[in-house]
């Protein structure tokens, strides 16, 4: 069985928990996906996945073509938790296909905003080696299909705030320590100053889950893919450098100790367990660990904070779940995962 990306930890893996890039893309003689009807849809969606077929690239023989009409809610929801999909990919899926490697590291939205939302994710700070894996999906793309594009304003496409790069770089952070301080709504707004934003989990608009949060680039015109990767990587790095400072004078406090085994007993020791409560307690002992006052796998927490998420976890079980049935069984598989 394949490792997916979340099972995994990498590099500054302490606070980064992964990196992604997404290269927003369409055809062209296309009109923008909101134009288009249901045919023309999927005949894009054929186009694309007829080019990948006929590559000779290795990583285009690892995609599986997903018709997103056909998936059940709960499938579809498992997607957005293993951050596969956006929330928007989700409404209103006739004519909206997916491509998606086995271990879930490279993604394909068709028919999102745009025609293609071409997304690579990689465990801890990769963002270079995400975006050498997505710059050859998009430069094989375009030589098979030719993507829009302008020779003053760049890459074309459907929302202004994508056109020129066309390029959103991310990094999912692990901040508890300055969300406990109080430090993040001050940090959000100093990054805004210089065209980065800092989210929730699951992107706009979103709570920061067990103190997760994605740090973004927001400018995409005027500035060149290898910069905006590098500024992102530079700020990401101060962030996680604040984050181990804060933890290091938080976990010397006896409270805070106390604080964090007190939430690996709940985690050994509970018949129910909400996602909420999970979350919280799970993001505690992962500090733990990090500060060496817990010894485990920080790995298994990583994988426990995705495959606990409501959907993903009624996906796994292959029945119906009600949420009550849903918090015996993440507490049992907590209790059986961290004996």
């Amino acid at each position: 069985m394949t490792t997916k990306w979340f099972e995994k930890n990498g590099e500054q893996g302490d606070i980064a928990i992964s990196s992604r890039i997404r290269l927003a893309r369409n055809l062209k003689n296309y009109p923008f996906p909101h134009l288009l009807n249901v045919q023309q849809k999927t005949e894009i969606a054929m186009k694309v996945k007829e080019a990948l077929e006929q590559s000779n690239s290795y990583i285009a023989k690892t995609f599986r073509f997903i018709d997103m009409a056909k998936l059940s809610a709960t499938e579809t929801g498992s997607l957005m938790e293993r951050h596969i999909i956006s929330p928007e990919f989700a409404n209103d899926r006739k004519g909206k296909y997916l491509l998606l490697t086995e271990d879930e590291g490279v993604s394909i939205m068709i028919n999102e905003e745009d025609h293609l939302r071409i997304q690579v994710l990689y465990e801890g700070l990769a963002l270079e080696k995400a975006y050498e894996t997505a710059d050859k999906i998009d430069t094989l793309l375009d030589n098979a299909l030719g993507f829009a594009f302008h020779d003053k304003l760049g890459y074309l496409t459907q929302c202004p705030t994508n056109i020129g790069t066309g390029l959103r770089a991310s990094v999912m952070l692990h901040l508890p320590a300055l969300q406990s301080g109080k430090v993040t709504e001050r940090l959000k707004d100093n990054l805004s100053k210089i065209g980065l934003t800092l989210r929730g989990t699951f992107g706009e608009g979103t709570q920061a889950q067990g103190g997760m949060y994605q740090l973004s680039n927001q400018v995409t015109l005027g500035l060149s893919e290898e910069n905006a990767i590098e500024n992102l990587k530079r700020v990401a790095m101060q962030v996680i450098d604040n984050e181990r400072s804060m933890r290091s004078q938080f976990c010397k406090r006896t409270e805070t100790q106390d604080y964090i085994m007190r939430c690996l007993g709940t985690l050994k020791y509970a018949v129910l367990m909400n996602n909420q409560e999970s979350m919280k307690l799970l993001s505690a002992v992962r500090m733990g660990i990090n500060e060496k006052l817990i010894e485990e796998d920080i790995a298994k927490i990583n994988r426990l904070m995705v495959v606990l998420q409501p959907y993903t976890l009624t996906e796994n079980a292959e029945k119906e779940l009600t949420p009550s049935q849903r918090d015996v069984l993440r507490a049992k598989i907590l209790r059986e995962s961290l004996q």
